[in-house]
């Protein structure tokens, strides 16, 4: 197994550096350097570590020093524990919490049994059922049938020439961003990419310029977001109607959201319009393979803030990361700029431009490789099952984490290191499928991948083309684990335009 402390993904040093490169035929000249800056490691907790299960039922796993160590864990840093499980007990591991047993699986083919093979003998965990609190019973919370029927009701939206659509939309949003910025300008990159992406999934959502809104907006998803880690505890369900001041802030951001989305709900159907957008597919939607219904407010809500939600801030957080990561590796953003200043001659990206930036793709799968959006998922067994030998009991909770299972040297050697190059066709094909997840898998894979990969492939060469950005001298950079996986600090950058080619 590889080491864990995500500080070395982004040494330059891992990468070999050299004063000039060649990228077909042309002799390009590397960027200025400055002094690279890893992301802060995340603090390992110290667990009771048998090599043995006290019970041969089980596998082996962490046991706590003293009584209530993991709920603490869970709540300072939810992904520590992980690190942990994994350079100890790699593929599987077993601890409880109270009654409750808890598998962790760090293994493609294990993942895949769970995700896929046996997807029908799992719910979702804990996790996206406190998760309800904020989206209510959207695709993301929903299950069985009442899921299904959901997910075809909005599958029309991301169907391929739908998505493409879409493009223009982006490329919009992000020349707004470009006419605001100043070369030499230092700003939180995070921030900006927050409200670049927000923009985006309300145009292309609702048809709804939120601008005005985006800083209210913003801070309502960062509330909702942070109180996740303290919704996870045990028990913590029967406070959700106490006076406390976590509850009431959650309550206050939910009714933000509320009040912005219910609107827009009603706007659009008071009009009666059919815009082309997603709104008037979910509105106008019909279930012909169930029972020919279609979505009420309120599942529409649901529907509409999981999206929203999903769209503006997994989006926000990977440009973000791929951002930190160019600041960190100029050979690459060097190869990446030959590629967008060949393929885009003085002009903004097109959706027709995707196949051209193949590159500018493979910089992204890697940037996702390293700090995956989603960083974790939890299924529930319904009934009891087998793996590696040990019967896991119905009820129990089974863990996965793409941040750990990217970083596994036994699929990605130098696991650390940032390199694009994994993601050649050839490179692909050489690993197992759940080496890499970073949209989950099986029949609850993200409904929006392909909207995502094009929304961040676009957005990248269109800012790429005209800026780069370098990491404020002495910028702390550290994981921050919710729902998603964020810069704890924000991701304070510098401006510099480039001559456009």
């Amino acid at each position: 197994m590889g080491r864990w402390e995500p500080g070395e993904g982004a040494k330059r040093g891992n990468v070999n550096i050299r004063n000039t490169l060649r990228v077909r035929g042309s002799r390009l000249t590397m960027p200025e350097t400055t002094a690279a800056q890893a992301v802060i490691p995340v603090r390992i907790p110290r667990f009771k570590l048998p090599r043995t299960a006290a019970n041969p039922a089980f596998p082996p796993g962490p046991r706590p020093r003293y009584p209530g160590q993991f709920l603490v864990e869970i709540a300072r840093n939810p992904l520590a524990p992980f690190i942990v499980m994994a350079r100890e007990y790699g593929d599987i591991a077993h601890y409880r919490v109270g009654p409750q047993h808890l598998y962790f699986i760090n293994h493609p083919d294990l993942i895949r049994d769970v995700l896929v093979t046996n997807q029908k003998n799992f719910r979702k965990s804990r996790g996206l059922e406190r998760a309800k609190r904020l989206l209510g019973n959207g695709l993301l919370t929903s299950e069985g049938e009442f899921h299904l029927r959901q997910r075809r009701l909005a599958q029309p939206a991301f169907h391929r020439e739908r998505i493409a659509g879409y493009g223009d939309t982006m490329i919009e949003y992000a020349n707004r961003a470009h006419s605001r910025w100043h070369d030499g300008e230092t700003l939180d990159v995070h921030a900006e990419m927050m409200r670049l992406t927000l923009g985006i999934v309300s145009k292309t959502l609702f048809d709804a310029d939120v601008d005005a809104e985006a800083a209210e907006i913003g801070e309502a998803l960062t509330t909702a977001f942070e109180s996740f880690n303290f919704a996870m505890l045990p028990l913590t369900e029967y406070l959700d109607n106490l006076p406390i001041p976590a509850v009431r802030r959650f309550k206050a951001a939910r009714a933000r959201l509320d009040s912005t989305i219910y609107r827009l709900i009603d706007e659009r159907r008071r009009s009666g319009e059919d815009r082309g957008d997603l709104l008037s597919m979910l509105l106008l939607a019909t279930d012909t393979e169930g029972d020919g219904g279609r979505m009420d407010d309120t599942q529409l809500r649901d529907e509409a803030l999981t999206i929203f939600l999903a769209g503006h801030e997994t989006t926000a957080n990977a440009l973000t990361w791929t951002w930190y990561l160019l600041s960190q590796h100029p050979e690459v953003e060097a190869l990446m700029h030959a590629e967008i200043d060949s393929a885009l001659p003085g002009r903004n990206p097109r959706y027709d431009d995707l196949s051209s930036l193949p590159y500018t793709r493979m910089v992204l799968a890697e940037s996702m490789r390293l700090y995956p959006p989603a960083w974790a998922i939890g299924r529930r067994a319904i009934g009891a099952f087998q793996m590696r030998g040990f019967t896991v009991p119905a009820r129990s909770v089974l863990l996965m984490s793409q941040y750990i299972v990217h970083r596994d040297s036994r699929f990605f050697p130098d696991p650390e290191r940032f390199d694009p190059g994994r993601w050649t066709p050839e490179s692909q094909a050489g690993r197992p499928k759940f080496s890499y997840f970073p949209f989950g898998g099986g029949t609850r894979f993200c409904i929006g991948e392909q909207f995502a990969w094009m929304e961040g492939v676009l957005l990248i060469a269109a800012l790429a083309r005209n800026w780069r950005m370098t990491l404020v001298p002495g910028h702390p950079v550290e994981l921050k684990p919710i729902i998603t996986l964020r810069p704890k600090h924000g991701m304070r950058m510098t401006l510099e335009r480039r001559a456009v080619r």
